[in-house]
């Protein structure tokens, strides 16, 4: 059974970083594809950045680009999302998931679902 759990949100001031974490069981990341995703007050979901399970990275938001970045520990089967410089765009609830082999930009290609992760940005 897959699973994983979400961590490392919290507030911040703009500027300031954190490191998402997305630690998985019951699959092992050298198969499957890890999506982050951003729910927003504008968007549902929004693709934010995938690592495949090649180790190729994909990063949909021009915005985040420099600033974001995926790594993996497979030792620790934890995908972890590095967010540097964080803006107010950057504030929601950041969710992880798992796909196999390969990254698609659609929330519905990727099962299940966890809780999580809120990151407020404000001064």
């Amino acid at each position: 059974q897959l699973r994983f759990v979400e961590s490392g949100g919290g507030l911040l001031q703009p500027g300031g970083s954190l490191r998402l974490s997305c630690e998985v069981s019951g699959f092992s990341l050298k198969n499957y594809a890890i999506g982050w995703f951003r729910h927003s007050p504008i968007e549902e979901r929004e693709p934010v950045s995938c690592l495949g399970a090649s180790g190729k990275i994909t990063v949909y938001f021009d915005s985040v680009n420099g600033r974001f970045m995926m790594s993996r520990d497979n030792a620790k089967n934890t995908v972890y999302l590095q967010m540097n410089n964080l803006q107010s765009d950057d504030a929601g609830v950041y969710y992880c998931a798992p796909r196999h082999m390969f990254c698609t930009d659609s929330p519905a290609n990727y099962d299940p679902w966890g809780q999580g992760i809120r990151v407020d940005v404000s001064t």
